[in-house]
């Protein structure tokens, strides 16, 4: 007679596989060997799972509401204890992890979908600081999976369609039953011949080769937005790869490079730019024009300005990527000394100094002021 695996599981035999799943998680954790000790207990254990066994799998169910029984030696169409569909009277270690878990232990079963989301891209761009500064509508060239067009995907050709695997049955595993102190352990693993899918492609797409995806090289164009930085990335949504099977595309990355300028150097949203001022126009003070990234400035230096002194020009920098405005535009000055003096030049140097009570050390003199400097270092008057 067959057992009455919906009594042991007490569940209806219209019970959902969740309301099966639950009703052998809470009796496995109360019959568990480790939790309860009592030999009854033990043959109780060993009868959930088995009830488990049969309620999970469509086709030992099945079974079991025709009237026969899985498991029993021999019958009931599914084989005895040690064959393909048995597993004596215990479940596999999958099962009681997930149980005691909530989850499966070697990750879900069943045949693995042909359809699955395609990977993300990268791709470098190399743009101009003004380019950066104030955006730009870039063209750019991709070489990615695309679908294939002539199966739509589904990587078969023509006229034919997938089918079903003989060696796993559609199931894209295969069991195996290994006996250990425990009882009988069934173990599953992918299907070798159709690699898990549950089904096979006897006829494969000529243009893709059953992939249901093929390589191409297209152009698109991408909108840089003003204000980017270097190493910052630009997301274009479904531009990457198309997926196995036609499965959706990943996203393409588009990663900014700046090319170095010739003149300015950035440091945020601010620019940097070095320019070099006589040294007379530092004394006396004069006048520049800054040609900026988008116009030309006019900037006053000061009379007296000093060797490393810093202009600053308010929002005349690169245009924040968030938000309103712009950042500033820094000119440091260089003070340059003449190197070469004819004499008329020297004397008025001389003559200039003299002028503000400053004492120009001759070199050439014996005496000067690195003589003097020595005298006083060895003690002379």
């Amino acid at each position: 007679m067959a057992r009455d695996y919906y009594g042991i599981l007490g569940v209806s035999r219209e019970a959902s596989d969740d309301e099966i799943k639950r009703a052998y998680r809470k009796l496995a954790r109360q019959f568990h060997p480790d939790v309860n000790p009592d030999p009854e207990a033990q043959e109780k254990f060993k009868d959930i799972n088995a009830a488990y066994e049969v309620l999970s799998d469509d086709r030992k169910r099945q079974i079991v509401d025709l009237g026969g029984d899985p498991l029993a030696p021999g019958g009931g169409g599914a084989g005895g204890p040690g064959g393909p569909g048995g597993a004596g009277p215990f479940v596999g270690f999958q099962d009681i992890m997930d149980a005691f878990f909530g989850g499966a232990a070697g990750g879900s079963r069943g045949p693995r979908p042909r359809t699955r989301p395609g990977a993300d891209a990268i791709l470098r761009l190399e743009l101009d600081l003004h380019e950066t500064a104030f955006g730009v509508e870039a063209p750019i060239t991709v070489d990615t999976a695309v679908l294939c067009t002539t199966c739509s995907g589904a990587g078969t050709a023509a006229g034919t369609h997938l089918a079903t695997c003989e060696a796993c049955g559609g199931r894209g595993e295969v069991q195996s039953v290994q006996r250990t102190f425990l009882g009988q352990v069934v173990s599953a693993r992918p299907c070798t011949v159709c690699q898990g899918y549950g089904t096979t492609i006897p006829h494969p797409c000529p243009t893709c080769a059953g992939d249901g995806r093929v390589r191409t090289r297209r152009s698109l164009t991408v909108k840089i937005p003003a204000g980017v930085e270097d190493g910052m990335r630009i997301r274009l949504a479904q531009q990457g790869e198309v997926g196995p099977g036609g499965g959706t595309a990943g996203d393409l990355y588009v990663e900014i490079h700046e090319r170095p300028h010739d003149v300015y150097s950035r440091k945020g949203d601010d620019l940097h730019c070095r320019v070099t001022v006589p040294m007379t126009a530092a004394a006396l003070g004069t006048r520049l024009t800054i040609k900026t990234l988008d116009s030309d400035e006019t900037v006053d230096v000061k009379a007296g300005t000093q060797p490393g002194s810093t202009l600053r020009l308010r929002a005349r920098g690169v245009p924040h990527l968030r938000g309103t405005g712009r950042g500033d535009l820094y000119v440091h000055l260089d003070v340059r000394t003449p190197t070469k003096l004819d004499a008329d030049q020297e004397k008025m140097l001389r003559d200039f100094a003299k002028t503000r009570g400053e004492e120009v050390a001759e070199l050439s003199k014996q005496g000067g002021f690195f003589s003097r400097m020595r005298d006083a270092f060895n003690g002379h008057a």
